[in-house]
């Protein structure tokens, strides 16, 4: 069992620094039953911050796979009124959203993909004016992880699985500062270094970005006003707060019609429940229109299928090969861990944030600056030591960005 003193301050870093809990706030947390000892703490020191209220959702691997594998197609797909209205109830009110997400990368690797995919796009359907105010940063919202027995074992499956999860928390606790003397410190540095990496990239206005490395040829254009972001963010009433932790990108939007080429992944996918490897994708005018896996083909195009925008990009990130994450060597089958060590896309919606004026945009005026929409937002991993970046400025020179998976760019200039 992971050191108590480690995991209170792993739950105070997540309150002040993931959702920046303000006094009188309430508090939504998301979590596995398997970690209740943990969000126990966190509900705790939630408390004494001053939350007034702490509601906790529970999910439960093993009743999710039962469901799927028992249940008729018309319940996995129903997802009741109630359910919406709880959180969107929370959001009108301004609560803080906190996921503790740890789940087995391989639970539903025997269910029927179709069933799968059917499932989560009912979900989206159903949480989509609630995902408006997450992707808009309406309110604060934060993901963090902990290990659960399965997903450890799937890191770590020469040990037993105590011993793997106690390497896997000691790995948490690195790659998330907790192990420094004052983490909220650690990560207002962090932050800062990210910061200034965004707000160079963003004078810098690149028209487009050009990827190379073994497997990956691919253009995309940026949109013009596009909006680079990274580390943390802040709500439109100003409270700053960190989405991801741990966090190692800046990123922001292509134009949803201007990537062009072919990328191969670099880390396995982990989704739905199912693992993707070994993939590539070819985009024509910014849309899919051929892909290959070696594992996971199935539930791949099940994912492209969601909708017409699932075949779009809505986000692209970079991420330096030298990225703690990337340095520990290990693969995580979890995106918030995976894609903090490799620069990566995400098919499927963009957040209206990363381009200017894009919260206050409606579909249409979004459609027409290039800004993804869809029920998905799936990141996968392009990245590695073999990558170069070039950026074409607006006068048309190009600049080296990333050569050999590292910054090019001196963000002190």
């Amino acid at each position: 069992m992971a050191d108590q003193m480690m995991q209170e301050k792993y739950a105070e870093l997540a309150l002040r620094t993931g959702v920046n809990l303000q006094k009188n706030q309430a508090l939504v947390i998301n979590s596995s039953i398997e970690g209740v000892d943990f969000t126990r703490i966190v509900v705790k020191k939630a408390y004494e911050l001053g939350a007034k209220n702490v509601h906790v959702n529970w999910a439960d691997d093993e009743l999710t796979l039962l469901k799927y594998e028992n249940a008729p197609e018309e319940v996995l797909t129903n997802v009741p009124q109630w359910h919406v209205d709880q959180y969107l109830a929370f959001a009108e009110d301004g609560a803080a959203l906190l996921s503790i997400r740890s789940t087995n990368p391989d639970l539903l690797k025997d269910v029927d993909a179709g069933k799968v995919a059917k499932a989560s796009k009912a979900g989206a359907e159903a949480m989509k004016e609630f995902r408006n105010y997450t992707m808009n940063d309406r309110i604060p919202w934060s993901i963090i992880s902990i290990p659960t027995g399965d997903w450890a074992k799937k890191i770590f499956p020469d040990k037993s699985t105590e011993d793997a999860k106690e390497s896997l928390w000691e790995q948490i606790f690195k790659i998330v500062r907790v192990d420094k003397q004052d983490p909220v410190a650690a990560w207002a540095d962090h932050n800062a270094t990210l910061r200034k990496a965004r707000e160079f990239l963003n004078k810098r206005e690149f028209k487009k970005l050009i990827f190379k490395a073994p497997g990956t040829d691919i253009e995309f254009e940026l949109p013009e006003g596009h909006v680079w972001k990274g580390g943390s963010a802040q709500t439109v009433e100003g409270t700053d707060f960190n989405p991801n932790m741990p966090t190692e990108e800046v990123f922001t939007m292509p134009d949803k019609y201007g990537v062009n080429g072919t990328v191969s992944s670099t880390k396995p996918l982990n989704y739905g429940g199912n693992v993707i490897d070994n993939f590539s994708l070819t985009f024509k005018d910014g849309k899919v229109v051929d892909y290959s896996a070696e594992q996971g083909a199935e539930t791949l195009k099940h994912l492209l299928d969601t909708d017409e925008g699932a075949k779009r990009l809505g986000e692209l990130a970079l991420v330096p090969h030298e990225s703690p994450i990337s340095q520990s060597g290990l693969i995580f089958y979890n995106t918030l861990f995976d894609e903090n060590a490799s620069c990566h896309i995400a098919l499927g919606k963009a957040y209206p944030t990363n381009i200017k004026g894009g919260s206050d945009m409606n579909e249409e005026q979004l459609d027409k600056h290039g800004v993804n929409d869809s029920l998905t937002h799936v990141d996968f991993m392009i990245g590695s030591a073999e990558l170069d970046i070039d950026g074409v400025t607006p006068d048309g020179k190009t600049e080296a960005v990333f050569r050999k998976g590292s910054w090019a760019l001196d963000f002190n200039s």
